[in-house]
């Protein structure tokens, strides 16, 4: 059931696509068990900026990282033995991969090698961790996915702290995905996939989760909610794979606005940029495409200040 008429629309152009140089379609480990086997030339996510404007994408299957310059010409960074999903980059210039692979990753921009940074729980294997963001004290929030969903609701979301602590929040989500934390780091919101739900997470003083519930209820569809971010007005913006749409939903969780895709049905992910930080910047992983579209409204900036041990 919906309470709202369907919100207004806006279009999106493709800012870039993946050169064809990069392109090369093929069955690997990974189309196997998440493409029913099909070949695949990439799956974009990941979307973050650096300080110079430019926009660093993951590619899955392959294990490579881009970089996009503004005026969209594409530079590979980096190849190697993982599937890269999540990317944020600290002030600092230190860029976190999450890696389904092989856990929390680091890459150096120059040299374009990626080396582990947490590798496991605790001496626990991950099931496979999907994305990230950075709070307010430098502490890191992250999915842990693997191939979690109705049959099985065991994914995790962890918090690692500024001083190394690593913390398991809940254990008990059908899929969880992208993920934001509020300005004051009172709440975690979560793409939970399979459930086409997203969950709101209260943040305590003393560390813990508690009356973890649905902040809002997605159609349906092949797939489900994915990357996320929050704008400046508390809005979220939620990108829906499977659905060609990214959505904006207030901070009540009204749905104010549809992004659609003007390429591919696989809206995976989603960043800010632009000069004045109000252009959309969307991965789709269907044609390899980077959309694009000018909001009202801009994002909000992302915490990257302090470090992390």
């Amino acid at each position: 059931m919906s309470f709202f008429a369907p919100p207004p629309q806006i279009e999106t152009s493709v800012f870039s696509r993946l050169p064809n140089r990069f392109r090369q379609a093929r069955r690997t480990s990974w189309s196997d068990a998440n493409r029913a086997g099909r070949p695949v030339d990439s799956f974009l996510e990941g979307p973050s900026f650096d300080c110079e404007g430019r926009l660093y994408v993951t590619d899955i299957p392959f294990g490579r990282i881009f970089r996009i310059s503004t005026a969209g010409e594409w530079e590979q960074v980096a190849e190697y033995d993982g599937w890269p999903n999540g990317l944020k980059i600290h002030r600092d210039g230190r860029i976190f991969i999450t890696d389904y692979k092989r856990g929390i990753m680091l890459l150096d921009p120059g040299s374009g090698r990626v080396i582990p940074f947490l590798e496991t729980a605790r001496s626990e294997s991950f099931k496979g961790v999907n994305d990230l963001v950075f709070g307010p004290q430098g502490e890191m929030y992250f999915t842990d996915q693997g191939q979690t969903g109705l049959q099985d609701p065991s994914g995790r979301v962890y918090r690692l702290d500024a001083a190394g602590r690593l913390d398991c929040l809940i254990d008990t989500v059908p899929s969880p995905n992208g993920i934001v934390v509020a300005p004051d780091a009172s709440f975690l919101l979560v793409a939970v996939t399979r459930a086409n739900q997203i969950w709101r997470l209260p943040l305590h003083a003393d560390g813990s989760v508690t009356k973890a519930s649905i902040f809002a209820h997605l159609h349906g569809g092949p797939s489900g909610p994915d990357g996320l971010a929050l704008d400046a007005e508390g809005g979220l913006l939620v990108a829906h794979a499977g659905f060609g749409t990214v959505w904006r939903l207030s901070a009540r969780a009204e749905p104010l606005l549809r992004i659609a895709s003007c390429a591919g049905w696989s809206t995976t992910n989603l960043a800010f940029g632009g000069a004045d930080g109000r252009q959309l910047f969307v991965t789709e992983s269907e044609t390899g495409s980077i959309l694009t579209a000018t909001l009202e409204v801009p994002g909000l900036p992302m915490f990257s200040h302090a470090e992390l041990t």
